[in-house]
């Protein structure tokens, strides 16, 4: 490891008042959102459990969920504020804050820990000169630290901008991710096999995508060694 400061400084307390990022006028539904929304409603007893549908689509709208978005979903399903805040910053899928072009997820969850999470993420931070929670100065990477993406027989792995996982990471692998999204190259889907497949169905599951890998032996952290 080198010089890198890994260590998080201490962590603030969000805003308690903080500044307005999209004005009252943008925050309205299209005809078309306000369809999606009653058909999500009527899919639950209660209106509100379709929060988790209606940030999304919000963050879809507007790339990230500063507070007064967060609290236009709430009030759209007649809900408590403070229950969809909850549900926001729950999840690290939701984001709170603009983020870079790519935001990098990566496990440090038991599996992917005790298998090297933490190692890769400890080399993105040094690679990228960024700790997890902060974004490149020329705004194309974000990085973060997750909760289990379930996705443990592959681990360590990451996933990118809520969309693609990346499978078995080394730092060699991750290296050659970075320089690819650097160029715009996201990697494509890999379907990957579990350990029963290749005994007792003769390989992947999946026959619709380009790319496979097989199932191999998970590595171990460094410092478990």
């Amino acid at each position: 490891m080198s010089g890198f400061d890994i260590k998080r400084p201490i962590v603030e307390l969000p805003d308690q008042d903080p500044e307005q990022q999209i004005p009252d006028e943008e925050l309205v539904w299209t005809d078309a959102e306000k369809k999606k929304i009653e058909i999500w409603k009527d899919q639950y007893p209660e209106p509100e459990a379709a929060i988790m549908k209606v940030l999304w689509l919000a963050q879809e709208k507007y790339d990230y969920l500063p507070p007064e978005v967060i609290r236009f979903c709430a009030d759209t399903l007649d809900m408590d504020h403070a229950r969809a805040y909850g549900v926001a910053t729950f999840y690290t899928q939701y984001y709170k804050e603009e983020e870079g072009t790519f935001v990098l997820d990566v496990c440090t969850c038991f599996t992917c820990q005790f298998t090297g999470g933490y190692d890769i993420l400890h080399h993105l931070e040094e690679k990228l000169g960024i700790h997890a929670g902060e974004t490149t100065d020329d705004g194309m990477f974000t990085l973060q630290s997750v909760e289990c993406l379930g996705c443990c027989g592959s681990a360590p792995m990451m996933q990118i901008t809520n969309g693609v996982y990346c499978h078995n990471l080394t730092t060699e692998k991750v290296d050659a991710i970075i320089d690819g999204l650097e160029n715009g190259e996201v990697p494509e889907f890999t379907s990957v096999t579990l350990p029963q497949d290749e005994d007792e169905m003769g390989g992947n599951r999946r026959s619709d995508v380009a790319k496979t890998e097989t199932y191999q032996t998970q590595p171990r952290a460094e410092h478990t060694e």
